[in-house]
């Protein structure tokens, strides 16, 4: 697990370095567009996450994230690929039978998305509401700030590669 997280950060600071040394380096201005316009499949996977996250289906939830992806949002330590993370979420369910998303907008639409080879970093926030069970009061999460690093996947859909919200 500890050499996955090594090559994660170490390939994604290596495609930001190496990004932001063509954009130094280049004659052009640095492109200030969104990619989320340019790709209707970032838009897909942004739907999805939405659709996933308000139902807590654990199946539905582990459909956005690739093979290798490393969810950072259950305590304890990074989840490592697709089948632990879909562990991960079928335990949550099962231990929270009654847990439910009441309210979920994630606001990464004024944020820049570089694309570097085939991976895409989003930064923004989200703000969500949600009931642990039926009897408790609804809690309020608002601009929960978070990073995204999605993985294009062989048939041109995205993928989460890598999600941490704080």
């Amino acid at each position: 697990m500890g050499r996955v997280w090594a090559f994660v950060t170490i390939a994604f600071l290596a495609g930001l370095g190496t990004g932001l040394l063509v954009q130094r380096t280049t004659l052009a201005p640095p492109r200030q567009s969104d990619i989320r316009t340019a790709d209707p499949a970032i838009q897909k996977l942004h739907k999805a996450d939405e659709e996933c996250t308000l139902t807590q289906d654990p199946v539905c939830l582990t459909a956005l994230w690739s093979d290798d992806g490393i969810n950072l949002g259950f305590p304890g330590p990074p989840v490592v690929g697709k089948k632990a993370i879909g562990e991960a979420y079928a335990k949550f369910r099962e231990q929270n039978p009654e847990f439910k998303v009441l309210k979920y907008l994630p606001h990464y639409k004024n944020t820049q998305i570089a694309v570097v080879d085939e991976w895409a970093i989003e930064v923004g926030s989200a703000d969500a509401t949600f009931k642990i069970s039926a009897s408790a009061a609804p809690v309020d999460a608002p601009r929960t700030k978070g990073m995204r690093l999605l993985k294009r996947q062989s048939d041109g859909s995205w993928k989460f590669a890598l999600v941490g919200m704080k």
